[in-house]
């Protein structure tokens, strides 16, 4: 591959998931979901785990320390998530959702289903299976 269509397809890739970003966090706006995207993928991840320290949480998220700080300040503001004193470690958290945060994830995860159910639109099973093939590659390029 030319060091050219190399740049074309890195424009597409990160293009195209600019698009979805914009589109989930502009569908979350006018619906009222009172979460960001990121937001939302915090929440998710607490979901789907039990007691995640923040360094844990970080990683599943792909954001650093500073910015999911952040994140967490807000959401724990907002009632949805709680910082748990670490047994082990007395300088550290767990992060877990309240039961209010619990609730709205239960709310949302239908309606965010629906929101990335349009990018996927005009796609067969077999552009999924080549475009995680694809994905999987290019992410393990990287490891």
């Amino acid at each position: 591959m030319t060091q050219e269509q190399f740049s074309k397809y890195s424009f597409l890739l990160d293009r195209t998931a600019r698009r979805v970003k914009q589109y989930a966090q502009r569908k979350f706006k006018l619906e009222d979901f009172d979460l960001t995207v990121d937001q939302w993928l915090v929440m998710k991840n607490l979901s789907e785990n039990e007691l995640l320290s923040q360094t844990e949480l970080a990683q599943m998220v792909f954001k650093d320390q500073p910015t999911l700080t952040r994140i967490i300040d807000i959401l724990s503001k907002k009632g949805y998530v709680e910082r748990i004193p670490h047994p082990q470690d007395r300088r550290s958290f767990q992060l877990v959702l309240t039961e209010t945060g619990k609730l709205k994830v239960k709310e949302l995860k239908p309606k965010v289903a629906f929101i990335r159910e349009k990018a996927w639109e005009n796609l067969n099973e077999r552009d999924f299976e080549e475009f995680k093939r694809i994905l999987n590659t290019i992410y393990k390029n990287l490891e």
